[in-house]
């Protein structure tokens, strides 16, 4: 009996010991840094660049619809132009994750950050301080030539005074955040220059680099981000924080016959539905934003969808309420 208590003592306390030291290196791990370079990027005053970098976060980059403000939610589904002060909260399973404020501000927003950092942020998921960012932004792999674009728009992007709590996190989420988050670079040496035309290829680098229609039509663990689905075919489940108890289940967009949503439009009908926007209410899909790509961007995005590999995968319900 003696004996038994004792195994029963120790094994409590080497229990409680690994629970200690798990919680002391989650907290510990909190802050940790990373090395990253810093991409040779350096904004432009040309108005065709700057130009250029307008579309891109107004259009197919989609920045205004997490970078903006829910309370001008009317004007980002009509595409307009807005303060990109940030605040916005995306719930996720293991707390809230706010979206920084991208105006100049020096205080508030990146007025004060380097070329460097804001592209370094982009491409390689690494702050300015070195701790790496939720992989939210799937720039890593977008061309030097718009990075540069976006970064000198951003620049003329006039001030606004708004200070964002960017995490509220539960313990669950530290977790995540010390043990499963790293930083996220590019594929590769990201390309120079990615011309833009009506081509398949060109709707790729659309819908894996700029517009990230493969990170949200392809279903992931919403704890770590990592895609457990296959490539388009949807059943990735969203909440809306927009309307709340909403939930998206994102469709599948590959040309299976019988259950893709490609095998249903032709190119024409594809753009159409670019052009009319947002038709439910609460939606996670950044339609403003979309409808602002141009028909040669929408066309090569179609081609290029038109070729994915068919996966037979059938999402029934596209919008429900969660119960409770």
């Amino acid at each position: 009996m003696n004996r038994w208590k004792s195994y029963v003592k120790w094994t409590g306390i080497s229990v409680g010991s690994v629970a200690a030291l798990f919680v002391v290196a989650v907290y510990a791990l909190q802050y940790r840094t990373y090395e990253a370079p810093y991409p040779q990027i350096v904004a432009s005053n040309d108005s065709v660049v700057i130009a250029r970098g307008r579309h891109l976060v107004y259009g197919p980059a989609h920045c205004n619809f997490c970078h903006g403000s829910w309370d001008e939610l009317p004007r980002i589904m009509a595409g307009e132009t807005i303060d990109l002060k940030g605040g916005n909260a995306f719930t996720l399973p293991f707390g809230i994750i706010r979206t920084p404020n991208i105006t100049s501000d020096r205080e508030t927003g990146i007025g004060a950050f380097s070329d460097g950092e804001i592209a370094r942020s982009l491409r390689f998921g690494v702050d300015r301080e070195g701790h790496a960012l939720f992989d939210f932004m799937p720039f890593h792999n977008v061309s030097d030539e718009d990075l540069t674009a976006i970064v000198s728009y951003l620049r003329t992007l006039p001030p606004v005074k708004n200070a964002v709590e960017r995490r509220d996190i539960n313990f669950a989420g530290k977790a995540v955040n010390a043990f499963l988050i790293r930083p996220v670079g590019p594929d590769g040496t990201p390309p120079a220059t990615v011309p833009p035309d009506s081509t398949a290829a060109y709707g790729k680098y659309l819908a894996h680099s700029v517009a990230n229609c493969v990170g949200c039509h392809t279903d992931r663990d919403m704890k770590t981000g990592a895609f457990i689905g296959k490539p388009f075919a949807g059943g990735l489940e969203m909440g809306s924080d927009l309307v709340p108890g909403l939930m998206f289940t994102t469709p599948n967009i590959t040309p299976d016959e019988a259950t893709g949503k490609m095998a249903l439009w032709d190119e024409e009908s594809f753009i159409l539905r670019f052009r009319a926007g947002s038709l439910e209410e609460g939606t996670v899909m950044p339609w403003g934003a979309y409808g602002n790509m141009s028909d040669l961007e929408l066309k090569a995005l179609y081609r290029y969808l038109k070729t994915v590999t068919p996966v037979r995968n059938e999402v029934k319900q596209i919008v429900w309420r969660k119960e409770g």
